[in-house]
């Protein structure tokens, strides 16, 4: 049995992403007093009265649009239609009906489902004087409310059940709480590197808009990839620029969301434009990344577009290696996102990073690799003080934590401990994860 599928369609700024977030419980979705903010369509689970629901946003309603994006939003709004069992048309109580409420109204009464008129932004009983014009639109009964102040959600919610089929009156499960074991996937990278574009080739449907437009995508959106059986949640995210260059506070807000997004994941792809190759901006991305201690995959965009012989993915990932110098451990994968091409190895080697993060070493195994590691190369003395490293286990996993004691730890060079995480990593693997080594006095 399916959960319920509540729709909230509009014109764009009244409200409808105030209203999802205050449903949801968090700031989930983009907001801002700009038209058009919201343009691919949010999914969250949301529950009232025990009964829960999938609630969707989408972007503002633009009937007949000409306009490259405003028609991919028409898209996604269309399909979000399709989808729903309870449709919301959300209107706004300070403009009263305008020319494009009536447009959208033509439109949706030929959509035979439940609809709720919406009247936001109700914010006292004067402003329930308007509502009883939005009759005019032929669509039934108008509910006032106010998502920003709460005025009115609860009933608002109440009729909203009402409308839900008794069938997909589902009790709320543990989805609903914030949580679970499944692989988190983040897409990051700068704008128009092809992020969304290997989301809609890994669903194989335009969930996510794309364009050739840098910087289309706006808000971080969960998306779920079904794969061999399992549930991996994809996030596709706001393209990331230098801050310097975050010249607006709509994109500010969009890059603050990617590094939440960062911090929520546990494996990212860094998307890598083939054509440009790698600039400063993606090294910062890559190391906010790090910094986080998250699974990384180095995806090299727009493979088929690059002139190559045999030697060039070689040449090229060498070259990326060297750059990166520190970060050498990261694996690199040539794809094409919009031809399809290794992109699944991307998510395979995703969940055997995912399952590398997780991975437990015995505290016996781990001291007689140390053992074997220190009697090679012994860690040189500092002022006249012989350095010895007694002991090393294993303190935590996702991600990996190592303590290693020893009787003078600061005196331990950084060269040193490279030595050591680069023989750990001879010894253990651990492709793609960040690993951390704390030094402790014996």
């Amino acid at each position: 049995m399916s959960r319920a599928v509540v729709t909230i369609v509009g014109r764009p700024n009244v409200g409808k992403s105030t209203f999802f977030n205050r449903i949801i419980r968090k700031r989930e979705a983009i907001v801002d007093d700009i038209s058009g903010v919201t343009r691919d369509r949010k999914y969250a689970i949301a529950d009232w009265s025990g009964v829960e629901f999938t609630l969707i946003d989408t972007g503002g309603y633009f009937p007949g649009t000409e306009d490259k994006i405003g028609r991919a939003v028409l898209r996604q709004v269309d399909k979000s239609i399709d989808e729903a069992d309870v449709i919301i048309f959300m209107v706004d109580a300070k403009t009263g009906i305008t020319p494009l409420d009536q447009e959208i109204a033509s439109s949706l009464k030929r959509i035979k489902k439940p609809l709720i008129v919406a009247v936001n932004k109700a914010d006292n009983p004067r402003d329930e004087y308007t509502v009883g014009e939005f009759y005019k639109l032929g669509l039934g009964e108008p509910v006032p409310f106010a998502s920003a102040n709460g005025r009115n959600v609860g009933d608002f919610l109440d009729k909203i059940l009402e409308c839900i089929p008794p069938e997909k009156r589902l009790p709320e499960s543990d989805e609903a709480v914030f949580g679970d074991d499944r692989l988190r996937l983040a897409i990051v990278g700068r704008p128009n590197a092809g992020k969304s574009s290997l989301v809609n080739s890994l669903l194989g449907e335009e969930k996510m808009i794309v364009t050739d437009i840098p910087g289309t995508t706006r808000d971080s959106n969960d998306t779920i990839l079904k794969y061999h059986g399992e549930e991996i949640v994809l996030v596709d995210t706001a393209g990331l620029r230098r801050k310097a260059k975050v010249q607006d506070r709509l994109e500010y807000f969009s890059t603050v969301r990617t590094h939440e997004t960062i911090r929520k994941c546990h494996v990212a792809i860094i998307m890598i434009d083939a054509l440009e190759g790698l600039a400063d901006q993606d090294i910062r991305i890559i190391n906010e990344v790090v910094r986080f201690n998250k699974g990384v995959i180095l995806a090299v965009n727009k493979w088929d577009l690059v002139e190559k012989d045999a030697n060039t993915a070689k040449e090229m990932e060498a070259e990326l290696k060297e750059t990166l110098k520190t970060l050498d451990y990261l694996p690199v994968v040539f794809i094409s996102a919009t031809e399809k091409k290794r992109i699944y190895k991307l998510i395979d080697l995703a969940r055997q990073i995912y399952e590398e993060r997780g991975r437990t070493i015995s505290t016996s195994r781990l001291n007689r690799f140390l053992e074997e590691i220190i009697a090679k190369y012994p860690p040189p003395s500092n002022d006249r003080k012989e350095v010895k490293i007694k002991y090393i286990t294993q303190v935590k996993s996702q991600p990996p934590v190592f303590a290693l004691f020893a009787n003078h730890p600061g005196s331990i060079k950084a060269n040193y401990r490279r030595y050591l995480e680069n023989q750990f990593r001879n010894n253990f693997s651990f492709t793609g994860v960040p690993l951390t080594f704390v030094f402790k006095q014996k």
